[in-house]
């Protein structure tokens, strides 16, 4: 038997993840404007799955456990490992450690979008719908632009990616300059993100489209290693990067793109729980990408219970992610000499 001590070291990492990932949890569901024990909690969540009712749970508590807190704490995790995994993929198959899920255009296509659903509802699909496919179809434009001769070109790709964020958010401008206050009021807080329209059906959907994607991640996460030592090494060791650089970058905006159409725009997750991943563990994203996704869902997690606790109304979750993740981000730099992609 082999013993390796790095490999047992990063199983423990994992544990420890998912310990304060579980008491990050318990105070999510028990905090609020509305305090509950952990029994009236667990009490609620056996009658769901069981139908066994106790008397002493109140119809009060029922909803506001299973209708608005548990969706809540799911879309929180969800949105964490989405956000941060296309953070992890980004970087690696570009090779730069400063791009974020979204580089490409996704959050400006998706604002678009999503601004034209709440001022001409009469017209366009609904708000989620919407917001998805013009993500998508932003990051599909900017891909188009940058694809030269069947050949990616990641320099291109990312400054097409740029362009046409620029193209979309003067779109959105101009939504927004002609709306009225009500709706710019709604594009502004959509644009600012938060989970406070999280339901089942949203949390049904975002598991099958991030679970599947969270998947191809991690099994081809030794192609991405690959990757990351540049193309032409790549090509000796007998992989296709174009190839891979497609399914990655398809997968990574799958992710962000129905991230962003639940929750809005969430910004520093895709940035710095991919550096916070390889801080922890080195460089190898086959451990890389859980890891980021464990600290995604806790980073995403706190934040929004602070968000929904710190006043009596509710702060933007991108507010608290912002102010969070800039100092966050600097202290991680700090700790790695400054070196960020190793």
């Amino acid at each position: 038997m082999i013993f390796n001590p790095l490999g047992d070291v990063r199983k423990i990492i994992i544990l420890i993840l998912l310990g304060i990932l579980c008491v990050a949890m318990f105070f999510a569901i028990t905090s609020g404007n509305s305090e509950l024990s952990l029994k009236v909690v667990l009490d609620i969540i056996l009658f769901k799955l069981t139908g066994y009712h106790l008397d002493s749970i109140s119809p009060r508590d029922m909803a506001i456990v299973w209708n608005m807190r548990l969706p809540r704490i799911l879309m929180a995790i969800l949105a964490g490992i989405a956000l941060a995994t296309a953070g992890a993929l980004y970087q690696s198959c570009f090779r730069n450690p400063i791009v974020e899920p979204f580089i490409l255009g996704a959050s400006s296509g998706a604002s678009f979008g999503a601004a034209l659903a709440i001022v001409f509802p009469a017209l366009f699909l609904p708000t989620q719908i919407s917001a998805f496919l013009f993500a998508l179809l932003a990051v599909v434009i900017a891909y188009t632009l940058a694809r030269q001769k069947s050949e990616i070109n990641t320099v291109g790709l990312v400054l097409s990616g740029v362009i046409i964020g620029s193209v979309f958010s003067a779109l959105v401008s101009i939504i927004k300059y002609l709306s009225e206050d009500t709706q710019l009021r709604e594009i502004t807080f959509w644009m600012m993100g938060g989970l406070y329209h999280a339901s089942w059906s949203d949390i049904s959907i975002n598991t099958i489209v991030i679970l599947f994607c969270f998947i191809v991640a991690w099994i081809f996460a030794w192609k991405l290693n690959l990757l990351s030592i540049g193309d032409e090494e790549s090509k000796s060791l007998g992989i296709n990067p174009d190839k891979y650089k497609t399914l990655f970058i398809i997968t990574a905006t799958l992710m962000t793109a129905i991230c962003v159409s639940s929750v809005g725009i969430i910004a520093w997750v895709g940035l710095m729980m991919p550096h916070a991943a390889r801080l922890l563990v080195g460089p190898d994203n086959r451990f890389v990408i859980p890891i980021a996704s464990l600290c995604g869902a806790i980073y995403l997690l706190i934040c929004d219970t602070i968000a929904r606790t710190l006043t009596t109304g509710e702060i933007p979750i991108g507010i608290i992610t912002s102010i969070i993740g800039a100092p966050f981000l600097i202290w991680i730099l700090r700790a790695k000499s400054g070196r960020l992609f190793t």
